[in-house]
């Protein structure tokens, strides 16, 4: 180690400080992290960095009474005193530099962790952002609940799978624009009431239980009834 320790102070932080920005910058547009986890480890990477050097700068110091041992001194009765310090001093700077490493290990270990927790919280954050349901448009005035002019694209659903409707009333319902099982699972009281009003055999979306059936048909699900349709049991 250098005799101007503010020297190599400055220096060691130079470098980490140089490190932290290199790792800032190759983790925000090179692996993609959002701001604050890439300060945080580019921090930390720089921090570890002048642990490093200080380490390696602080072995080298420690080391250097034990060599001044080696060296011919030009009295005998002079060496029994040098050589005792020297002796002493290198299970102390052993046990000193010992002690930087731990310390290091422990700091280290503590910023892992607490950048890991970061990036783990900020992943199941961006994970899967809640999907905002569509508000429902109010039921009209007249309680006419929304139609189309012909099925979508694909072909019309099956609505014969709907407990109580045959052939005749599912061509009613196409006429009077219901061809997909969505349609209906969106029906609401007013709107039920208006369907029902068009239809010559009244209650039997409610008694029948329209509505239900056609939600979970909707969502590719099939009910007891719609399960004989498709055997053929029915119609």
């Amino acid at each position: 180690m250098n005799s101007d320790g503010s020297t190599n102070k400055g220096m060691i932080w130079g470098i980490a400080a140089i490190a932290g920005v290199v790792a800032f910058f190759a983790l925000k547009f090179l692996a993609a992290y959002t701001f604050w986890p890439a300060l945080l480890l580019a921090v930390l990477i720089g921090v570890l960095v002048a642990i490093l050097l200080w380490i390696g700068f602080y072995r080298d110091d420690a080391e250097a009474p034990e060599e001044a041992v080696s060296e011919p001194t030009p009295s005998p009765a002079a060496t029994p005193p040098a050589e005792k310090p020297a002796v002493a001093a290198k299970p102390a700077a052993e046990k000193t530099t010992a002690k930087a490493v731990s310390d290091a290990k422990t700091t280290a270990s503590s910023m892992m962790g607490d950048a890991g927790s970061a990036m783990v919280t900020q992943k199941k954050a961006e994970k899967k952002p809640a999907k905002a349901k569509p508000a429902r448009k109010p039921v009209a005035k007249n309680g006419k609940p929304p139609v189309i002019r012909k099925a979508r694209a694909g072909g019309a659903d099956d609505l014969k799978q709907l407990k109580g409707v045959g052939p005749a009333l599912e061509k009613t319902l196409n006429e009077l624009g219901f061809y997909h099982f969505d349609q209906v699972a969106g029906w609401r009281k007013k709107e039920v009431e208006w369907v029902d009003a068009r239809l010559k055999f009244k209650g039997r979306i409610e008694r029948d239980g329209w509505v239900k059936q056609a939600k979970t048909l909707a969502k590719g699900g099939s009910t007891e009834f719609s399960k004989r349709v498709k055997k053929g049991d029915v119609y």
